[in-house]
């Protein structure tokens, strides 16, 4: 086998001959990184069985049965459990708590035969930390191992339902002379548990590094690689966790799963509303509830604004677990829609409980709750909306309306802002409220 030294763009895998501080292909500065190429003949991820060619009409499809990991939100997130054969690859920021939640989950999974491999930590450091996890499990075996060959050789000895490799960046194979957790190791590790899964039919969950951008650490093939890619998300100084696929080809990407950080390992949340909701905000201005939707999931969600005299001559606009641009499009359709001016005042924004929250239908509780700070009047507590903000100042529909506004009755709401001229069912013991524009929406909450 021959070795040569070349540098691979981590952001599209293109290769280069020599350093380059720029990718010469899709423009990407510093993610040229150095890598031992070994020209060997690739033998390439075999599917199970031999191959041959049919016609589509012929093939014969059983629904295989997904795995139960027995847990609520992360059979959501996967879409109703772990496919057999499957790869997942479940990514965070360091201490968000991904070796936590795989070892709770092959913790809970009962009398299942389940592998736990780890390159991090010791088998004493593991103990340590399942101690303060619910459960007893009577099958779950744990190695420390940085070697691939010898975890595929134990993965094979038990035959295990689940296997969890914790983390791809520590672990290397024999195969290629590189340093373990270079992007020569990660891809050929990635590819090699990628077809002992199809071969076996064991699902694999691999959890990745993330770099300081927030991206999956290696080369962007891995995440074509694995069929799921799952990110976990939130704030350490936060209790709350949410669970993201941003890949899945067994299931839906717009579905999360989120989760409360305890001491004693982390807590399904069946009911976020509940939490992210502060019963204390009676007579304070700046608070609006915002009924936003995650895959099928209602949330209602507290929206906080404040608005303060400029300190500086440039006023600041500062958003938490919101885009800062849809931020700045909202005040500037304020200004010129409303005529309200907020030239000469900083703007603050937070959605409570550290959530990151991407639906457009909370525009029009940014907007109410950014009006009410700069008033200094506070909202009516009975009171929740839903809707799009468009450039006109008109309020656009929004999708699943009948499911947000069940779930504001569910809360004790006893009046819902929507969209005017959209279709939904009447519910008993709530007022649904239609409105046109964003200046229709003030006229009613601020007529005192």
């Amino acid at each position: 086998m021959k070795a040569s030294v070349t540098y691979t763009c981590s952001n599209c895998g293109a290769h280069a001959s020599q350093a380059l501080g720029r990718c010469p292909v899709c423009g990407e500065w510093g993610t040229m990184m150095e890598e031992v190429q070994v020209q060997e003949k690739s033998k390439g991820v075999r599917p199970r069985g031999e191959s041959k060619v049919q016609k589509l009409q012929e093939v014969s499809v059983t629904e295989d049965q997904r795995l139960d990991m027995h847990s609520t939100e992360l059979n959501r997130v996967l879409g109703g459990g772990l496919v057999p054969g499957s790869l997942v690859l479940l990514g965070g920021e360091p201490g968000i708590g991904k070796s936590t939640l795989a070892l709770q989950v092959l913790m809970q999974m009962g009398n299942a035969v389940t592998l736990y491999a780890s390159g991090e930590e010791s088998v004493k450091q593991i103990k340590l930390r399942s101690e303060r996890i619910a459960g007893q499990p009577e099958n779950l075996y744990i190695v420390a191992e940085t070697s691939l060959e010898k975890i595929l050789e134990h993965a094979k000895t038990l035959k295990p339902e689940v296997v969890v490799v914790d983390s791809i960046q520590t672990i290397g194979t024999e195969a290629i002379d590189a340093t373990i957790g270079s992007l020569s190791q990660v891809r050929e590790c990635a590819a090699r548990i990628l077809q002992f899964a199809k071969e076996t039919n064991t699902p694999f969950v691999i959890v990745g590094h993330i770099t300081k951008e927030g991206s999956l650490a290696g080369p962007k093939v891995l995440e074509h690689i694995v069929d799921t890619v799952l990110q976990f998300e939130g704030d350490q100084h936060y209790m709350y966790r949410v669970l993201r696929a941003q890949k899945n080809r067994f299931g839906s990407t717009s579905e999360i799963g989120i989760f409360e950080m305890q001491q004693d390992g982390l807590r399904e949340v069946t009911n976020p509303s509940e939490l992210l909701l502060s019963s204390n905000r009676d007579g304070l201005s700046g608070i609006s509830i915002a009924v936003a939707v995650e895959g099928v999931r209602p949330l209602l969600i507290e929206v906080q604004a404040l608005t303060s005299s400029a300190a500086y001559g440039t006023p600041q606009r500062s958003s938490t677990g919101f885009d800062s641009r849809r931020l700045n499009m909202l005040l500037a359709v304020l200004e010129k829609r409303i005529g309200f001016k907020l030239l000469m005042k900083d703007v603050f924004l937070n959605i409570a409980g550290g959530l990151k929250v991407n639906d457009p239908a909370i525009d029009l509780a940014v907007l109410v709750a950014v009006l009410s700070s700069s008033m200094d009047i506070a909202l009516p507590t009975d009171c929740c909306m839903t809707g799009e903000v468009g450039l006109a100042g008109e309020i656009r529909p929004v999708n699943r309306i009948d499911q947000r506004i069940g779930e504001a009755k569910k809360l004790g709401f006893s009046r819902i802002l929507i969209p005017a001229g959209q279709k939904h069912q009447t519910v008993k013991g709530i007022q649904v409220i239609e409105v046109a524009r964003v200046t229709d929406a003030v006229r009613m909450l601020f007529k005192q």
